[in-house]
C-alpha cells in the first residue's frame, strides 16, 4: 500500500503536507464512515451524487447542475431553438417535457434548415397506430381509456412532420383520466392542418379548448359535439371567429349552447352546407331562423331534434329553404299542423329530396298535402309516429309528390288498407320503394280495389310486423305490382303459402330478394313454388324463424336456385340430410350460409359443410347444440378463408 500512497517526500498523496491546517480537522475524514473512504471502494452509494464541500465544522453537498432544474419557460425557449428531430426525441423523455413540446406552435418555432427536413413522428409506435384517409390526411380516433391528454400531445407531436392531424374523433367514458382544455390546446398548437373534430360524451372540456381549436385551427370545416356540458355560447363564437370555412356543424345534447352561438356561427361561416341540432334546451326559434335565413344559398341539410321550437322555425325553413335537399324533423312538440302548411306553402323547398317527419301530433292531411305541392322534387319521404295521418292525406299526397321514388311509413295506425292501395294507384310512375312498419289499422278484406292503372314501376316492397296483413293483401299486391323484385314480408303470422301464388305468378321481372323471417305459416309448398317460378333469378333467400320448412326445401334449392348466394334457414326444422342436399348441388353460387338455431344439424354435416366452405364466406353455427364444439374448431382450422361464427 505504500507503494502506492507514500506519505512522505514528493510523491505525497497531497503534496504539501497534511489536507488539514488544524490537525483536530482529521476528525472530520473520519466522521463520514462508510460514505466516503480513501482507501476502500464504496459500500453504499451515495442518494445524491455531488461533490462534497468541506467547510467549518460541517460539510455541504452541492448539487450538480441538471437541465431538469431550469424552469418551464427556460425549456421552452431551448425546445422552439431545437430542430425537429431533437424535439421529437425531447419528448420521448418525461411527460413534464411532451407538454412543453406539445405546446409550440409553428409560428413560435425558431427556423433553422434541419427543421423541416429532419423533423419526424414522436415514435415508431405511434406512426404506426395513424390512420390515413383517401385524402391523405392523418385521422385519428381516441376512445374510452385511451382518450388522454398525454396521448393528445404525443399524437401532436408524432404528426408534426405531416402537419399534425386532419380529423380526430374524441369518445370519452367522463372516467378519472380523460381529455381537458390542455390535451386540446396540444392539439391545437401541433395541428394546424385539423379540418374535422369530434367530440363526444365529454364533461371536463370547456369553452377554453374549443377556443384554443378554433385559434389554431382555422381549416376546421366539421364539428360535432355531443354531451359536452362545459361547451358554450362563448365558445361557439371563437369558431365562428376563427374557422369561417366550417362546412358542417352537430350538436347534441349540450345544454348550455343557445341561439348567440347558432347566430354567430350562421353569420361569420358563408360556406356552412349541413347543420344537425338535437336535444339542446337552449335553442329556439332565434337561433335556427338566423342561422338558416343566413346561409340560405348553400345550406343542404337541416336536421332538427328534440328543440323548443315552434311554427316559426319552419315557416323559416320553408322560405329561406333554397338549397336544402335533405330535412330532418323530429319530436319538436311545439310545432303544429299551421307550421307544416306554411313550410309547404312557402315555395323555397324547390329543391328538396328528401324529408323525414317523425313523432308529431302537427303532421295531418292538410300539412302532408301542402308539402306534397310545395316540394315537386321530393324523391323519398319518411314519416314515424304521424297518430293524426290518415288513408285521405297519404292519396293526396300521392297525387301531389309526381316525383316520390321512395316511401316510408312507421306507426301511422290511422293507415288502413284503402290508403295503402289508393297510394300505390295513385303514385304515379316514379315509386320504387315502399316500406310499411307497424302499421296496426291495416287489416286483411276481401273489398274490391278501386279501379285504376298497376303500380309498373314500383320494384322493392317490406311491410314489417303489421299483424292485420294477410292473404288477401298479397294477392292484390300482386295484380297492382307485376315488377316487384325485392319483397319483404316479416312478421307476418296471418299470411300462408296460398297468399303468394298470385305474387309469384303475376311477376313478370322475376324476384331477387324474398325476405319472409317470422312467417311461421309457411311451409315446404312456398318454397317449392318459389323455386320452380323464380329458381333463375333468386340471388337471396330468408326463411329464419319459418318453423315449417324442412329438408324438401332445400332439395327444391339445390335443384332450381343455381345464382343463390345467400341463404338463411335459421330455426327451420333442417336436419343432415338438407345439408347434404344443398352441398352436392351442380353450380351452386352460395356465398353465406345461416343455419343458427337448427338443432337437427349433428356432426355428420361436417363434410358438407366442408365442401360448401370452400367457396363460402360466411357461415352461421350458433345454437346448433348437436354440432360438438371440438368438430367446428377443426372446421374453422379447415376453411381459413371462411368466417364461422358458432
Amino acid at each position: 500500500m505504500s507503494k502506492v500512497f507514500c506519505f512522505s517526500g514528493r510523491d505525497d498523496f497531497c503534496p504539501g503536507g497534511s489536507i488539514y491546517s488544524n490537525p483536530k480537522e482529521s476528525s472530520l475524514f473520519r466522521s463520514l464512515g462508510h460514505q466516503v473512504d480513501v482507501c476502500f471502494p464504496l459500500l453504499k452509494r451515495p442518494r445524491i451524487s455531488a461533490p462534497f464541500v468541506f467547510g467549518g465544522e460541517s460539510i455541504v453537498l452541492k448539487p450538480q447542475s441538471s437541465i431538469e432544474a431550469l424552469p418551464d419557460e427556460c425549456l421552452f425557449e431551448i425546445f422552439r431553438r431545437s430542430g425537429g428531430q431533437e424535439r421529437s426525441a425531447c419528448a420521448c423523455v418525461s411527460k413534464r417535457w411532451l407538454m412543453l413540446v406539445s405546446n409550440i406552435s409553428r409560428d413560435e418555432i425558431c427556423s433553422s434548415s434541419d427543421s423541416s427536413k429532419h423533423e419526424t413522428g414522436l415514435s415508431e409506435k405511434e406512426a404506426d397506430d395513424q390512420e390515413i384517409e383517401s385524402d391523405g390526411c392523418p385521422s385519428r380516433s381516441l376512445e374510452g381509456k385511451k382518450a388522454t391528454d398525454v396521448r393528445l400531445a404525443s399524437i401532436a407531436v408524432g404528426t408534426a412532420s405531416r402537419g399534425g392531424l386532419g380529423k380526430l374523433s374524441i369518445r370519452g367514458n367522463n372516467s378519472a383520466r380523460t381529455v381537458t382544455n390542455l390535451g386540446l390546446r396540444a392539439i391545437a398548437r401541433g395541428c394546424p392542418s385539423l379540418k374535422v373534430l369530434s367530440l363526444w360524451n365529454i364533461s371536463t372540456i370547456g369553452d377554453e379548448g374549443l377556443s384554443e381549436i378554433a385559434s389554431g385551427c382555422h381549416l376546421l370545416e366539421k364539428l360535432d359535439l355531443c354531451k359536452c356540458p362545459l361547451i358554450s355560447d362563448k365558445g361557439l363564437l371563437a369558431v365562428a371567429k376563427h374557422c369561417t370555412n366550417l362546412t358542417e356543424l352537430s350538436i347534441e345534447s349540450c345544454s348550455r349552447i343557445g341561439n348567440e352561438g347558432l347566430q354567430a356561427i350562421g353569420k361569420c361561416c358563408p360556406n356552412l352546407s349541413s347543420i344537425s341540432i338535437k336535444d339542446c334546451s337552449l335553442v329556439g326559434d332565434q337561433g335556427i331562423a338566423s342561422l338558416v335565413s343566413s346561409t340560405s344559398y348553400v345550406m343542404k341539410k337541416v336536421q332538427l331534434q328534440a328543440l323548443n321550437i315552434s311554427d316559426v322555425s319552419l315557416a323559416v325553413i320553408g322560405h329561406y329553404g333554397r338549397a336544402v335537399t335533405d330535412l330532418v324533423l323530429t319530436g319538436l312538440p311545439n310545432v303544429s299542423e299551421r307550421g307544416f302548411w306554411i313550410m309547404g306553402n312557402g315555395h323555397g323547398l324547390q329543391k328538396l329530396k328528401s324529408l323525414t317527419i317523425s313523432s308529431f301530433q302537427g303532421i295531418t292531411d292538410l300539412g302532408l298535402d301542402a308539402i306534397g305541392k310545395g316540394c315537386p322534387n321530393m324523391k323519398h319521404l319518411c314519416l314515424r309516429k304521424g297518430a293524426i295521418l290518415s288513408d285521405n292525406g297519404l292519396v293526396s299526397f300521392a297525387k301531389a309528390a309526381p316525383s316520390l321514388e321512395s316511401l316510408q311509413l312507421e306507426e301511422c295506425h290511422r293507415i288502413t288498407q284503402f290508403g295503402f292501395f289508393g297510394l300505390l294507384l295513385n303514385c304515379g310512375a316514379q315509386l320504387k320503394s315502399l316500406t310499411l312498419v307497424s302499421c296496426f289499422g291495416i287489416k286483411d278484406s276481401d273489398v274490391g280495389l278501386p279501379s285504376g292503372s298497376p303500380c309498373e314501376s314500383l320494384q322493392s316492397l317490406s311491410i314489417r310486423c303489421c299483424p292485420g296483413f294477410g292473404d288477401a293483401n298479397l294477392a292484390a299486391l300482386g295484380e297492382l305490382c307485376p315488377q316487384l323484385q325485392n319483397v319483404e314480408f316479416s312478421g307476418l303470422g296471418r299470411i300462408t303459402d296460398d297468399g303468394f301464388l298470385p305474387l309469384f305468378e303475376n311477376s313478370d321481372s322475376g324476384l331477387l330478394n324474398v325476405n319472409v323471417r317470422g312467417c311461421i305459416n309457411l311451409t315446404d309448398k312456398f318454397v317449392l313454388s318459389l323455386a320452380e317460378q323464380h329458381g333463375w333469378t333468386i340471388d337471396m333467400l330468408n326463411l329464419d324463424g319459418c318453423r315449417k320448412i324442412s329438408d324438401t326445401s332445400l332439395v327444391a334449392i339445390a335443384e332450381n336456385c343455381p345464382l343463390l348466394s345467400d341463404l338463411n334457414i335459421s330455426k327451420c326444422s333442417i336436419t343432415d340430410t338438407g345439408v347434404a342436399a344443398i352441398a352436392c348441388a351442380d353450380q351452386f353460387n352460395l356465398q353465406i350460409l345461416s343455419l343458427s338455431g337448427c338443432s337437427s344439424v349433428s356432426d355428420k354435416s361436417l363434410p358438407a359443410l366442408g365442401k360448401l366452405g370452400q367457396t363460402l364466406a360466411g357461415l352461421n353455427l350458433q345454437h346448433c347444440n348437436a354440432i360438438s364444439s371440438n368438430k367446428i374448431g377443426l372446421l374453422v382450422e379447415h376453411l381459413p378463408s371462411c368466417d364461422i361464427l358458432f
